[in-house]
């Protein structure tokens, strides 16, 4: 007997007694999700006092015809302590078979002396396993499992949340949450004033949770003790609340190496070959499977406390505590996920993947167990990708349906943390009838603020500037979008507002710069795509002017690169890189490629220069479509290229895959935001810095506009789009900005004579100006051109 099976005792009493409650549950419950419901409160892993007790979601094994004599709980122990912060190691695994109870769909286990991970520790891993008729053995991973070191496709790790939790170092947090609370009712968090979207790989050097979280507690001590703030300190400060792009596992290199790989199973004892997560991707392309837990890729540890951290940094940051705000993706799987889960997780094949089947009581309910641990790691508020994509099937009328219900249950889970009931604040990404062709005409993006807002008047989606398709760098593209504009102004109180977010600049670096492009927004391609979504008009009109909370992504404020990284693909990969390339246009100069520390896969492969790139990138997209996307014909046009293109000495398919990899991990690197931080205007970031604390010392501002209000464009046009605005605070304060979108300049006029009703009298001050405007101009006659905008305030009591 090996030293774990001599350490590991089955309690089958117990674990019958679970199968037992599983069945008294689900017989007595009024539905059938009612039950499934409870019994995901019971589901994957929980430590406590010595004990372990397991629970699976198993409809693979009634599908099988699996006896119970032939399912096991699988225990993995290293067999000398393992440190994860290795990149690759080979280590050997005991390894122990442990019965379990089932009562029909449902398996569990209960087994005393099992070692839970810790910060300080790593702990047993363990998996379901089953055998079939030939004697050949078959993994079933646990999805909701809490610590994943090798990501969701390899056995996860037993981990004492409860000893997590009690560690964290926001107690004081919660416990005036739960003071404030009326009458013992959970504390409802309330939108927050702005927010800073934060991609965790690219926002530090370190690209990692703790590193983020050392920024933060860095900006914190400054902050704390008054020093002089840098722009490199001010792109982080002025904001109440931060939003991570997606921490969840995603998915894997499609053709290996695996994380984890061992040989075939044996009974005792295993050599298992483990290399760190190491994946590059931009957060949406989940698994579903360890949605409850973090990307091992973000943890420099590899221990899922970094996530409570950098909670903790957030909730006691000085002065001002700020929310954390967490991406969500729920609404599709990557086809990947085929591998994790089991197909009754799966309602069917969609643009992304595959469609949940969330009518199924069981998958229902674990998916909403997912996200009440997720944010029990310390969220205040939750932001839902892609609501639209909640659908089902109706067979009486043959058409998708919205589960509106099923994100009404989505902003009920109840979270807990440190004993402190509460309700997170929820922001829903929802753009239906998207993808109906006319979805930018038709969406109304209010689908579920209208269906919520009885049970939440706090409900937001994002609004039509913040979504996808939004390239400010086309001339014409203010004024045509100012019907929206106006409707954000009408009903945009619970809508988040601004253009530059994670999607927004993405589409913008794969546009064609042959369209009509506003070139008085820069010099250079760079300069425009850069100007474009760090803008000081448009961030005066987002700060100054538009109801709603304004969001700004970093990678756009601190002018760093930004686009689909994603480096797992090898099917794909070639022709995502392809639908990428144009981004080399927008995005990188000579200069910036001949950096010795960019692009250096690239420059390893033989494209030396940018123009030796930009020319191979010249054809690969054409050739791409004019053969459907065939690798075998590919790499021999482009063989027949002359004079001979720079790159390998002779393509291949797998030559092809290489450069898309290449490509994938260099620009990783080069949208690093430290990278970008020499370069940083202080003008400009100390601009940004003043209007955020503009916009929370005047938080009435989120309202939609009120009868004395006035928005509008100057008339007539004369080749230029200029916005003013007009608001009445409760308290009879007066606030004015004017900005100057795109086009040519206006002539000298004095922006406080304009003929708008309210404007008239004296009393007003010059509170901001933009950068291209001098110190000097304090007020009187003025010439505005593309980007410049100005904000006056006034206090009639004092005029």
């Amino acid at each position: 007997m090996t030293d774990l099976a001599q350490r590991l005792h089955a309690d089958a009493d117990a674990a019958h007694a679970l199968a037992d409650w599983c069945a008294r549950t689900l017989n007595s419950a009024p539905t059938a999700f009612d039950g499934e419901r409870e019994i995901a409160l019971r589901l994957g892993a929980h430590a406590g006092d010595g004990r372990a007790t397991f629970g699976f979601w198993t409809p693979e094994l009634l599908d099988h015809r699996v006896p119970d004599g032939d399912v096991f709980l699988e225990v993995l122990s290293p067999c000398e302590p393992l440190d994860l912060t290795r990149a690759h190691q080979e280590v050997d695994f005991h390894r122990a078979y442990m019965p379990v109870a089932r009562y029909e769909a449902h398996t569990f286990a209960v087994i005393d002396g099992m070692i839970a991970g810790t910060r300080e520790q790593v702990g047993d891993f363990y998996a379901l396993v089953w055998r079939d008729a030939a004697g050949e053995w078959h993994r079933i991973l646990d999805p909701l499992a809490m610590s994943l070191p090798f990501g969701a496709f390899a056995p996860a790790e037993l981990y004492d949340v409860g000893a997590m939790q009690a560690a964290r170092r926001d107690l004081a947090y919660y416990a005036d949450l739960a003071a404030d609370a009326a009458d013992g009712a959970p504390h409802k968090f309330t939108p927050p004033t702005n927010i800073l979207q934060i991609h965790v790989p690219t926002a530090t050097a370190g690209g990692t949770l703790a590193a983020l979280t050392r920024q933060f507690e860095r900006l914190a001590d400054r902050f704390a003790a008054d020093l002089p703030l840098e722009p490199s300190d001010q792109l982080y400060l002025g904001y109440d609340a931060v939003q991570l792009l997606p921490v969840e596992p995603t998915t894997v290199y499609e053709t290996g190496p695996a994380f984890w790989q061992e040989a075939p199973h044996s009974t005792e004892r295993a050599t298992i070959s483990l290399t760190r997560p190491d994946t590059t991707n931009w957060g949406y392309d989940v698994v579903i499977a360890g949605m409850a837990t973090v990307n091992p890729v973000l943890l420099e540890s590899g221990r899922p406390d970094e996530l409570v951290d950098f909670a903790a940094a957030l909730h006691n940051f000085p002065k001002k505590r700020k929310m954390l705000i967490l991406d969500v993706v729920f609404g599709h799987s990557d086809n990947q996920g085929l591998g994790a889960l089991n197909p009754h997780f799966f309602a069917g094949p969609n643009m992304y993947g595959q469609n949940l089947d969330y009518r199924n009581p069981a998958v229902r309910a674990i998916l909403l167990e997912m996200q009440r641990r997720k944010v029990n790691f310390g969220a205040d508020g939750v932001r839902v990708d892609g609501a639209q994509d909640f659908k089902w099937y109706d067979p009486a009328t043959q058409t998708m349906r919205h589960d509106d219900d099923y994100l009404h249950l989505m902003a009920d889970v109840p979270q807990q943390v440190a004993a402190t009931p509460f309700r997170p604040w929820f922001v829903f990404e929802d753009g239906r009838p998207w993808p109906q062709e006319d979805w930018e005409l038709s969406s109304n993006y209010r689908a579920v603020i209208e269906n919520m807002a009885d049970n939440d008047p706090d409900v937001f989606q994002w609004g039509p500037l913040t979504f996808a398709h939004n390239t400010p760098f086309i001339y014409g593209f203010w004024l045509s979008k100012y019907w929206r504009i106006r409707e954000m102004m009408d009903v945009g109180s619970n809508w988040i507002s601004g253009t530059a977010n994670h999607d927004t600049l993405r589409r913008g670096t794969q546009v064609s710069p042959k369209l009509n492009i506003n070139t008085r927004l820069g010099d250079t391609r760079m300069d425009i795509l850069d100007k474009a979504y760090d803008n000081p008009a448009v961030s005066m009109l987002t700060y100054a002017a538009f109801p709603g909370v304004p969001m700004d992504f970093l990678n756009a404020t601190s002018r760093a690169s930004w686009g689909f990284i994603r480096n797992q693909d090898d099917r794909y990969g070639v022709k995502v890189v392809a639908e990428e390339a144009i981004s080399l246009k927008w995005q990188v100069d000579e200069y910036s490629y001949s950096v010795p520390q960019n692009f250096r896969r690239l420059k390893e492969i033989g494209f030396e220069t940018r123009d030796d790139l930009l020319r191979f990138f010249e054809f690969l997209p054409a050739l791409v479509e004019v053969t459907e996307y065939d690798l075998n014909v590919i790499p021999d046009l482009l063989n027949s290229v002359e004079p001979k293109l720079a790159g390998p000495a002779y393509f291949t398919a797998q030559e092809l895959k290489h450069i898309a990899r290449a490509w994938m991990d260099d620009m990783h690197e080069y949208c690093n935001v430290s990278n970008s931080v020499s370069g940083l205007d202080p003008v400009q970031t100390g601009y940004m810095f003043e209007l955020r604390k503009f916009r929370r010392a005047n938080p009435w501002l989120r309202g939609n506009l009120g009868p004395k209000d006035h928005f509008d464009y100057l008339r007539p046009i004369d080749g230029r789009t200029v916005f003013a605005c007009l608001r009445h605070a409760p308290d009879g304060r007066q606030t004015f900005c004017i900005a100057h979108m795109e086009g040519g300049e206006t002539g000298d006029f004095d922006p406080l004579t304009l003929p708008i009703p309210g404007l008239e009298g004296f009393g007003w001050s010059l509170r901001l100006r933009a950068p291209s405007i001098g110190p000097d101009y304090e007020g009187g006659p003025i010439t505005l051109r593309d980007s410049m905008a100005l904000l006056f305030e006034r206090d009639p009591a004092r005029a």
